[in-house]
């Protein structure tokens, strides 16, 4: 046996240069400091993007993406296909601690300063990441065709027509018409199993290869002790970031498999496009924080539209968010990157005041 395995490295070393790549990734260094959890958020995205990726093959085999098809499909995969219903909550249930994951590391990279030079466009593409990801979501609601997704699907389509001039247009290029038919059940589909995998694929790829030139960022604090005499350790990034790194995997793997087995996702009722809407319909939880927020907005403002000042005042914050590396540029704890930071303590406090907002009010209570 260790001789068959022996012949293996030997042939792939000769084929692809394997020893190359493994003394590259020995060479990596990984700073180790009371802010090195963090560091992890990015590879716990990256294998819960993976489980994605698998579970989503293993449904394709047998979801039919039409609204005659969608939901008898999905239903057919929980109650007949073996394990099926084990399949799509792993599914479900990754999709959304992916995005959980994915702004928690947003979170850390933005609190750290892991975004100024050089790694400006490392963080440019972590945010568009980020943005495929919350589309990855959006889309991925309507594919079961029930109708909580169907009438969330359309409330959330209907946010692009405050678009001045071309909102129309937008609405009926994501639905493929005036309203939410079967047509935008195959958009849908065509751009969660295709083009979004296509775009995150080549992202990602580009993510990592920035991260593997730059190495791991060391926040400011850490850099200054550093600075001041104090010995900065490191570890190697193989195999000993590697094999903690995996630990955070085997973690994830344990709370996809708790949440599947004990919380399993439910499918409810299949949509009827001629019904009216049930109460209390309301996007996931990641739009949860817009859709509280656009309530709360006036008819009119200044003139505007209340619901079109929403959508350019979210638009303005995604274009900050995007150019913040070109903003904060200091190496060092300035006036602006303190700035930066108190706005970004108080984004993220009323994010989720708005979020436990909309929960209470959809329970029927104030929280």
């Amino acid at each position: 046996m260790a001789s068959l395995i022996a012949k293996l490295i030997a042939f792939l070393e000769d084929r692809a240069g394997l020893g190359a790549v493994m003394a590259l990734l020995r060479h990596k260094q990984v700073p180790v400091h009371r802010h090195t959890i963090w560091y992890y958020t990015g590879g716990f995205t990256l294998f819960l993007f993976g489980v994605q990726v698998a579970t989503g093959i293993l449904l394709l085999l047998y979801y039919r993406p039409t609204s005659a098809e969608a939901f008898e499909s999905i239903q057919f995969i929980v109650t007949r296909v073996p394990f099926g219903w084990l399949i799509r909550s792993i599914h479900s249930w990754s999709a959304n601690l992916m995005v959980l994951s994915v702004q928690l590391h947003l979170v850390a990279v933005l609190f750290l300063k892991a975004y100024r030079p050089p790694r400006e466009l490392t963080w440019v593409g972590g945010m568009v990441l980020l943005f495929i990801t919350m589309t990855f979501g959006f889309s991925g609601y309507l594919l079961p065709w029930n109708e909580l997704a169907f009438f969330a699907t359309r409330v959330g389509t209907d946010i692009p027509a405050a678009i001045p001039v071309v909102g129309p247009f937008v609405v009926k290029l994501m639905r493929g018409g005036a309203e939410v038919t079967g047509a935008t059940l195959t958009r849908f589909f065509g751009l969660h199993v295709a083009i979004l995998p296509l775009l995150t694929t080549a992202l990602l790829g580009m993510h990592l290869a920035l991260i593997q030139k730059h190495g791991m960022s060391v926040p400011p604090s850490i850099q200054k002790e550093a600075d001041a005499g104090r010995p900065l350790r490191s570890i190697s990034f193989y195999p000993n970031f590697a094999l903690r790194e995996m630990m955070a995997w085997l973690v994830a793997v344990a709370i996809l498999a708790g949440l599947a087995a004990f919380a399993p996702w439910e499918l409810g009722v299949k949509a009827d496009p001629f019904a009216s809407a049930p109460a209390g319909i309301k996007p996931e939880w990641y739009f949860l924080w817009m859709f509280q927020a656009f309530k709360l907005l006036p008819a009119h403002i200044l003139g505007l539209e209340g619901e079109m000042v929403g959508v350019m005042g979210v638009s303005l914050i995604a274009v900050l968010l995007l150019v913040l590396p070109f903003i904060d540029r200091s190496a060092k704890d300035s006036f602006r990157s303190r700035l930066i930071n108190a706005v970004a303590i108080l984004g993220l406090v009323f994010v989720v005041g708005m979020t436990w907002w909309a929960y209470g009010a959809a329970q029927g209570r104030t929280p």
